[in-house]
């Protein structure tokens, strides 16, 4: 039994990487402010290929076993974006890389989630969330002058105290240590 829980839980252990794709990260070393914005094109989830897949899948599951439940979830699943995920990763960039977020700063950070694994916690046994994305930099006044890219993979998302039953906690902590991670990498 403990041989089996030390095998998941070691399967469960991502490492994040991020890597510079093209261009150099050096451009917001001495910048106090940033713009960021978020785009989730292309974004596949879990074992689908499509977030659309996955987000009618699991709604029809989840109306299945209590009727409106799915669809409460599919409506906190679109909501949890601007409501936790995009403010984890603002908050832990912001205070890593020691910046305030403002839209008319030199630069913009644009995030595109590529990849969600959104885990599970059934008590018993779970999966941690990560997510991957593609970090491009652009000039905020021309945002087609890209500076640099980057790509982020397998960002954790998972609660220290083991209180992660709910996707969207779980989730918002991939998008923390994202932004702890891609500000780290900067300063």
């Amino acid at each position: 039994m403990l041989m089996a829980a030390a095998t998941a839980l070691a399967a469960n252990v991502h490492a994040q990487r991020i890597r510079v794709t093209d261009g150099s990260l050096d451009v917001l070393k001495n910048e106090k402010d940033i713009n960021i914005e978020y785009s989730y094109s292309n974004m596949k989830v879990g074992k689908f290929d499509s977030e659309a897949e996955y987000v009618k899948s699991r709604t029809a599951e989840l109306n299945k076993k209590e009727s409106g439940r799915g669809d409460t979830w599919a409506k906190a699943w679109e909501a949890d974006r601007k409501d936790r995920f995009e403010p984890k990763f603002d908050e832990l960039f912001t205070k890593t890389a020691d910046m305030t977020l403002a839209n008319k700063a030199k630069y913009t950070i644009i995030f595109n989630t590529t990849f969600t694994e959104p885990g599970f916690n059934v008590g018993v046994m779970k999966k941690n969330a990560y997510i991957d994305g593609e970090i491009t930099i652009v000039e905020t006044a021309d945002k087609s002058k890209v500076v640099a890219k980057a790509t982020i993979e397998k960002s954790p998302g998972r609660s220290f105290w083991g209180n992660d039953f709910d996707t969207g906690e779980r989730i918002s902590e991939a998008y923390a240590m994202a932004g702890k991670a891609l500000a780290k990498k900067i300063k």
